[in-house]
């Protein structure tokens, strides 16, 4: 199953394989910006669990990033999949 990030049109760096990297810059943008980090944001919006399984969390992680984008009216939040 393909795993899925959320992340912002102007972080250049990739969540999956660059992550402090992605995470410092994320972190700087959320502040210049004054919006949330994608971590917080995504934190905040899935129903995760340590009694469901790592494909039940991933399921609820893509579907939390699916409502973020769905609500995101300012349009600088994208949705990353490993293939």
């Amino acid at each position: 199953m393909a795993k899925c990030a959320l992340t912002t049109f102007d972080n250049p760096f990739d969540p999956f394989t660059q992550f402090d990297s992605w995470y410092q810059l994320d972190l700087d943008l959320s502040r210049e910006q004054k919006r949330n980090d994608c971590c917080s944001y995504l934190d905040r919006i899935a129903r995760t669990s340590d009694q469901l399984t790592e494909e039940e969390n991933d399921r609820e992680i893509e579907r939390a990033i699916d409502e973020i984008i769905k609500y995101d009216f300012r349009n600088i939040y994208k949705k990353l999949t490993t293939e």
